[in-house]
């Protein structure tokens, strides 16, 4: 399948900013002289431009050169929960390998947050996740019986789990993220490739369906080179409204971030 023009467009010029060959306070190339460079006409630049703005990489318009606002672009709510969509976003090869997957009985605290009985049954899996080959994350993710059984005869290293959650009718509708530091374990070690009891980046976070039933209670630990955290606020009408943002920086790590409402 080929990709739009003005998407490829997009991402080359993302891929600029993204290292630094445009950098935040400069000004983009006029339209005159992207469509020189480019060899196209002025409306597949103009879309581009449009795609930039509203990842709030670039500002600007109305006659005046775009502006570099940001180098970290931020993204909807479908490609915060995917690590996948998030690295293909910005330019890098994801992978992942699974280490294990089981049927089994959470512990109490995790029970407790997807509302389960103490002697019920959830999927618990463990599985590395790459960036170009090298090790980033590791995902610890328990799913409530009904919905995560059909993991269990899925081909786990094939990508995405939320999108293959999505393509199986599962409704993943809201997310809260909670990030703090944690040391590595001798599993996060060898995995990782770091050392026992140094610092990771940690992510947990429970996903709810549209009514509000806890589907998924999943702790992801990331190496500190690949993953920071940003987050902005937005004054709005409504008082309980925040914008959160997960920044990924490194050498090569995705600079790439996501936007959840309310999260």
């Amino acid at each position: 399948m080929t990709t739009p023009l003005h998407l490829a467009l997009a991402g080359e010029l993302r891929q600029r900013i993204r290292e630094g060959h445009i950098a935040v306070g400069e000004s983009l190339p006029s339209e005159a002289q992207l469509c020189q460079e480019f060899s196209v006409s002025r409306g597949p630049i103009r879309q581009a431009l449009a795609a930039l703005r509203d990842e709030g990489l670039i500002g600007g318009g109305k006659g005046k050169r775009p502006v570099v606002l940001d180098a970290v672009p931020s993204q909807p709510f479908e490609s915060f929960l995917s690590f996948t969509r998030r690295a293909e976003i910005t330019g890098h090869v994801p992978g992942q390998r699974l280490q294990e997957i089981a049927l089994r009985r959470p512990d109490p605290t995790i029970a407790a947050a997807l509302q389960l009985d103490p002697d019920a049954l959830a999927v618990q899996l463990l599985r590395l996740r790459l960036l170009d080959g090298r090790p980033a994350m590791l995902e610890r993710m328990t799913y409530r019986e009904e919905i995560g059984r059909p993991l269990l005869g899925a081909d786990l290293d094939a990508g995405s789990i939320y999108a293959y959650l999505t393509e199986q009718g599962v409704d993943l509708h809201a997310a809260r993220h909670t990030f703090d530091a944690v040391a590595a374990d001798p599993t996060d070690a060898r995995l990782l490739e770091v050392a026992e009891e140094s610092p990771l980046l940690r992510e947990r976070r429970v996903t709810t369906d549209s009514v509000g039933t806890p589907l998924e209670c999943s702790e992801d630990r990331y190496r500190p080179d690949v993953a920071t955290v940003t987050v902005s606020n937005t004054r709005s009408s409504r008082a309980d409204l925040t914008r959160t943002g997960s920044a990924w920086t490194g050498e090569f790590a995705p600079s790439s971030a996501a936007e959840v409402a309310g999260a």
